[in-house]
């Protein structure tokens, strides 16, 4: 990975995205001892033109960013950082500094939520109690929503054939969930097939 830091006095932009949602959360800048110091600890780490000095994300908040991947665009002159934040990004107590949390879409929000009852062990939850059943009953309840959904898919009822396809959806991200994969895992099986369509 080359990054030519001479283009703009040792500082280049970088773009902080969310890994899970891609929404964009910060721009700061880096040279090259914040960018190996940012690879090294696997948080990311700017230069300050504040401060001139190094300062890494959330070394006063706590707030930090763990990095999930590192690209550069195609000048070499800016990097692309997907992050999971621990907390708010901006300053102003906002989740980015372009403003509040603005997700790729709700089935990541949902993803998230059931993530959190199974692994809070919300023992009140359907999607816990289902998920303690085992994979079997849930990989079962996947197949029972499909078929409902099939049935629906005859008739001419449009809210019924929403809510099954719902439901489908639902039970599909427990599956996932129990299985150990993401929502993003099988985005990229369709990206990939779609490149080679």
């Amino acid at each position: 990975m080359i990054i030519d830091f001479n283009k703009s006095n040792g500082l280049v932009p970088v773009i902080i995205q969310d890994n899970r949602t891609l929404q964009v959360l910060m721009l700061g800048y880096m040279n090259e001892e914040a960018f190996q110091k940012t690879e090294q600890e696997g948080r990311v780490t700017f230069f300050s033109r504040s401060k001139n000095r190094l300062w890494t994300k959330g070394e006063e908040s706590g707030n930090f960013l763990a990095v999930q991947d590192i690209s550069i665009d195609c000048d070499q002159d800016t990097i692309l950082i997907k992050v999971i934040p621990e907390n708010v990004v901006c300053h102003t107590g906002s989740f980015s500094c372009f403003g509040e949390k603005d997700s790729k879409g709700f089935l990541y929000e949902l993803e998230e939520t059931i993530s959190k009852r199974i692994d809070n062990k919300i023992d009140e939850s359907y999607t816990y109690s289902l998920y303690q059943r085992g994979i079997n009953k849930v990989a079962q309840k996947v197949g029972e929503e499909a078929v409902e959904l099939v049935i629906e898919a005859k008739d001419n009822n449009a809210d019924l054939f929403k809510n099954e396809a719902a439901d489908l959806l639902y039970h599909f991200l427990i599956l996932l969930k129990a299985k150990e994969f993401s929502l993003a895992d099988i985005e990229k099986v369709l990206e990939g097939r779609n490149r080679k369509a």
